[in-house]
């Protein structure tokens, strides 16, 4: 896996606005949201008072904060489109996806959130126990053994998903506020479960699409760990774009009181 992930031609963009997001609002929160739990490092109980106040921000992105509409809520979330190429490896594909509406996220679980004193990066164990993922796709190419091509209604069911997110960022004052300038994150997971159904394979010849699908969900387990790299980048560039929305105009210090000035 760790091969394929170096060498696959692998570029995911989302197109045609990212979870409907525009480039991020000058307008600043000057003043500390009443959901948002203040942490200290000096306190001893700081990883559970970061894991709590992160639980509470996943919480209200579920209805959706004021001041962030820009940002949307994260259940349901909105995606216009996503390109997928990927060149080599048990995956080959050229793909598409439109239209697309996620839900599953109201149900997240905060296990645990660790912010380094040192570079201020942080990292993130969420659980999910269920995603869906919903809409229009385009794809030619392969998984595994199996050629696909096709367009149509498509969705993709996973499940028990734990998810590490490893996110780097820079602080950054501006008007008397510490913010995140977040750089970049990382995605690992695991999921205990998958089920999909892609309609109208193969122009809509109907055997051949029901034989397929059958054969993607009875043999899940490999589909998942060929098609992981995929989705993790894709989980990155939407979490990404997520965060520096947010961090962008909440000051940091609103979350972790003894960041340096």
């Amino acid at each position: 896996m760790e091969s394929l992930q170096r060498h696959s031609a692998l570029i995911v963009v989302l197109l045609v606005g990212l979870l409907g997001l525009p480039a991020a609002s000058a307008n600043e929160f000057m003043e500390k949201p009443d959901f948002i739990k203040t942490c200290r490092f000096t306190d001893s109980d700081f990883v559970a008072c970061s894991t709590e106040a992160v639980q509470g921000l996943f919480d209200k992105l579920v209805t959706g904060i004021e001041g962030l509409e820009h940002v949307g809520t994260i259940d349901p979330m909105k995606i216009s489109k996503i390109r997928i190429l990927q060149g080599d490896g048990p995956v080959s594909v050229n793909a598409s996806l439109s239209k697309v509406v996620v839900t599953g996220f109201a149900n997240t679980k905060v296990v645990r959130n660790v912010v380094s004193n040192k570079d201020y990066s942080w990292e993130t164990h969420i659980r999910l126990p269920k995603m869906r993922l919903e809409g229009n796709y385009h794809m030619q190419g392969r998984i595994l053994v199996i050629p696909l091509n096709g367009h149509g209604k498509c969705w993709f069911e996973p499940s028990g998903m734990d998810i590490i997110m490893k996110t780097t960022n820079v602080l950054d004052v501006r008007n008397g506020h510490v913010f995140y300038n977040v750089t970049n994150t990382k995605v690992d997971y695991t999921i205990s479960g998958l089920r999909l159904h892609m309609g109208n394979l193969f122009e809509g010849v109907k055997v051949l699409e029901d034989s397929t699908n059958q054969y993607l969900n009875d043999n899940w387990r490999p589909v998942s760990e060929a098609l992981k790299p995929i989705i993790a980048k894709t989980i990155e560039d939407i979490l990404l774009a997520i965060m520096q929305n947010i961090f962008n105009q909440i000051p940091a210090e609103f979350f972790v009181a003894d960041l340096p000035k």
